[in-house]
């Protein structure tokens, strides 16, 4: 099996790379966790069309895909970048209706695909990320998927720029097969974690360095270069497991690499507020988009317990 990506990944995950830095996403993050919407909503353009969404829609419905493994390459650029928005949601909006009457996603799918719609999912009765954004809102209860019309008030979350709303009941019903829905959200998040913790090992690596203490550099000292390095590996551990899973699409493998990714992360985030001393609890500082989002990444679309418990329910089987 091969895990190392080819030339044209990279130059892909290149290519989002510089779109992102150009886009200046922090001010984004701040506008959009504002509820100005205006300059996310550019982002999310400029992602379309550099091929992001269409990754997840058919070509008969407009889309290059279904690729997950070149989805996976452009969800760890969005994380290295906190890129907000309903991400995971739209990629798991088109995961659904691939399997929707082809009337319904004829509808539905193009729009995804070319960014002109946002989309966000969320079980019944559960939180929607974004549903004051998404033009798409989903409801999904035990395989019946509605439309849903609107949603209810704003609620704050852990991460400013992840927005909740409840989704209001009622609305269009679609029969169609959920599928691999929830493993497609588990590794798009999955990928958008690891993405996170490489940038959080980033900026921490670059504070040690100007930061110093006693006269030399905080990141000479021995117990620094330990958490680095202890961040640094769990980090490469997790990045072929997320791209092995994003081969075979199988729900455990997709599950442990949720959790390899979003423990990495959160291990990380927890060494870069450490590292960084008073400032990394500040909001005003950068560091705090990043460090929120690893957090909110770990619980969603699965917690690590629940990933747990479905590995090693595989395990089981196969043995």
């Amino acid at each position: 099996m091969r895990l190392l990506l080819d030339a044209e990944q990279r130059a892909f995950a290149a290519s989002l790379d510089a779109l992102l830095t150009a886009a200046d996403t922090p001010a984004v993050i701040r506008d959009w966790s504002r509820g100005d919407h205006a300059s996310g909503r550019a982002l999310w353009s400029r992602l379309a069309r550099a091929g992001v969404f269409a990754l997840a829609v058919p070509e008969a419905y407009e889309g290059l895909g279904p690729h997950p493994v070149e989805l996976a390459v452009a969800f760890v650029e969005l994380g290295r970048h906190a890129a907000p928005g309903p991400l995971v949601e739209t990629v798991v909006a088109a995961a659904l209706l691939r399997g929707a009457d082809p009337g319904v996603a004829r509808r539905l799918l193009p729009a995804l695909a070319s960014g002109e719609t946002m989309a966000t999912v969320a079980p019944d009765g559960a939180y929607a990320l974004d549903g004051d954004a998404a033009a798409l809102r989903i409801s999904w209860e035990r395989g019946r998927i509605r439309l849903s019309p609107g949603h209810g008030p704003v609620r704050p979350s852990l991460d400013p720029a992840r927005r909740l709303t409840l989704l209001a009941p009622g609305g269009e019903l679609l029969e169609l097969a959920t599928g691999q829905a929830l493993t497609w959200a588990r590794l798009a998040t999955a990928a958008q974690a690891l993405g996170v913790g490489f940038a959080l090992l980033d900026r921490t690596v670059g504070h040690v360095r100007q930061r110093t203490q006693f006269g030399v550099p905080v990141g000479s000292f021995q117990a620094v270069k330990h958490r680095l390095a202890d961040a640094k590996t769990a980090l490469e551990f997790a990045r072929p497991l997320l791209f092995g899973a994003a081969l075979t699409l199988r729900p455990s493998d997709v599950a442990a690499a949720k959790v390899a990714a979003c423990e990495a992360a959160y291990a990380t985030a927890r060494t870069a507020l450490q590292l960084h001393g008073a400032i990394g609890y500040t909001a005003e500082y950068g560091l705090s988009l990043w460090l929120t989002k690893a957090r909110a990444l770990r619980t969603a679309w699965g917690d690590p317990q629940a990933c747990r418990a479905l590995v090693v329910s595989a395990g089981d089987r196969r043995w």
